[in-house]
């Protein structure tokens, strides 16, 4: 087995809100080294706020996410990004290579042949020089697992990787996300299909903006976990004071 490359991953004690009403709750995790996890739990559970945090666009309100060495790759939900933007494949594959290029050094034919690799890797070999505003949904979400592909991150966040692709897209990312995790990459994912997550995660958390429980994907997935995680959401209030709570 690959030893792992990606870091441990440790969440201690986290809140981070929207108008100081919760959308993580005191949420302490570890991941291990390598590990791949599903996230998942109701709508408005906390999930995308959560890996935002982690990925460092959200801020914590208290707490802290710890992340040891390595590089931090978000691949965020396909209904927040503007498509419409005049950009070619190729030049948004190579915007994954911008952390390591700086400012000031432009791309040369190792760069655009890793990207033109990246491409071929997801199946999108002839579109280089195709404009992304021409794409459907699924030969999109392949392009951002591209780009991805080139981050070469130690710690991959993926909000809702397979929504609204087809099934063959879907096989095909998921096994981007095999090869991954087989690399020995720390990889989180939030998640709906709960048995896409039984047969390809091994490591799951159910999130109700609380943690309701983290560990392997059967004993999380539990019919009395799924139901606590439900009634939790049923009992929201999005009306209630500010939370004023602090962590034990």
């Amino acid at each position: 087995m690959t030893p792992p490359r990606g870091p441990e991953l440790a969440i201690e004690h986290l809140t981070a809100t929207h108008q100081r009403h919760p959308a993580v709750h005191h949420l302490s995790a570890r991941f291990a080294p390598g590990s791949l996890t599903a996230i998942v739990g109701p709508n408005g559970a906390g999930k995308t706020t959560l890996l935002r945090t982690i990925a460092g666009l959200h801020a914590a309100d208290e707490g802290r996410v710890r992340i040891g060495a390595g590089r931090v790759a978000l691949l965020p939900q396909q209904s927040g990004m503007d498509r419409a933007f005049p950009i070619l494949c190729l030049d948004v594959v190579m915007q994954g290579m911008w952390s390591r290029l700086g400012a000031f050094r432009s791309a040369g034919a190792e760069e655009r042949g890793r990207a033109q690799a990246a491409l071929e890797a997801v199946g999108l070999g002839g579109f280089a020089r195709r404009p992304v505003g021409s794409m459907s949904a699924g030969q999109f979400q392949r392009l951002l697992f591209a780009r991805l592909l080139v981050q070469d991150a130690d710690l991959i966040l993926l909000d809702e990787p397979f929504n609204a692709v087809d099934a063959r897209t879907a096989a095909d990312l998921l096994a981007v996300v095999r090869r991954w995790h087989g690399e020995g990459r720390t990889v989180l994912a939030v998640l709906h299909d709960l048995d896409l997550v039984r047969d390809e995660f091994p490591d799951c958390l159910l999130l109700a903006r609380q943690k309701i429980a983290l560990g392997p994907t059967a004993e999380v997935l539990s019919a009395a976990n799924r139901l606590k995680a439900r009634m939790m959401a049923e009992a929201w209030d999005e009306g209630a004071a500010p939370c004023e709570a602090r962590a034990a």
